[in-house]
């Protein structure tokens, strides 16, 4: 029995998320239909997190055990035979049989695109927020200094979320120019349900002056998620990197 782990891209746009579902595509259920096809076998590929339906990846991993006597350095060639074009396996490494793509994480990474021109684009419209209004992108870039260290996010987790504890370590937040577009990085230890994207529409409150960098502390204290930014939509997100 080999553990072989996955780096995948891909365009969550035509899914119903990461997660498999009954009668709905998804990326999970596309790949493991790839890896039966090549292997012959039923596998359950553990990704390192759910991605919801629209969002998109840069770096998902996820593992799968096999008996399968391809070898590790040909299964990116061959998967990606068998996959459609919005699903690419970048990379396949063999990990100790005990390693988890979820539970064996450390630190992920998304970012969050927003288009900020008066016009909408065509091009782009399922990879990036279009947002047309005049930000402060100074105060963007003040406000996110404080989501950093160890908190509890209750403010910023959406109902449904299926963990107890809503603490976790943001390591890194910050705003950069990508792409004609404004890019929030965001790395922590985990991530709750919708914790990026309501991150993202809360800095973007601020770019628009509805709340100050100063009020976020105060957020994050009340753990009442009615003070904090609106959910932003799916298709801005992205998941870049996954640490173990």
């Amino acid at each position: 029995m080999r553990n072989i782990l996955l780096t995948i891209e891909y365009d969550g746009t035509n899914y119903f998320g990461w997660q498999k579902q009954p009668n709905k595509k998804t990326v999970q259920g596309v790949i493991e239909d790839a890896i039966k096809k090549i292997t012959g076998e039923d596998v359950n590929l553990v990704g390192s997190g759910r991605t919801d339906r629209g969002v998109h990846a840069l770096g998902q991993k996820a593992n799968f055990k096999t008996e399968s006597k391809i070898p590790t350095e040909k299964f990116p060639l061959a998967l990606n035979s068998v996959l459609p074009n919005d699903i690419s396996i970048k990379d396949a490494a063999e990990i100790s049989l005990d390693f988890s793509a979820r539970y064996s994480a450390k630190q992920k990474t998304y970012k969050y695109l927003i288009y900020n021109h008066k016009t909408r684009p065509a091009i782009l419209r399922n990879y990036v927020y279009h947002f047309p209004y005049e930000l402060d992108i100074a105060s963007m870039q003040k406000s996110c200094e404080y989501f950093i260290g160890e908190y509890d996010f209750s403010s910023f987790c959406s109902s449904g979320s299926e963990t107890n504890s809503k603490v976790r370590r943001i390591f890194n937040c910050y705003l950069t120019s990508e792409n004609d577009c404004i890019a929030i990085y965001i790395s922590a230890n985990g991530f709750l349900y919708n914790m990026a994207r309501i991150i993202a529409g809360t800095i973007l409150d601020v770019g628009v002056g509805k709340i100050k960098p100063t009020d976020i502390p105060l957020i994050i204290e009340s753990r009442d998620r009615t003070k904090a930014g609106k959910t932003l939509p799916p298709w801005g997100l992205y998941l870049v990197d996954v640490v173990y």
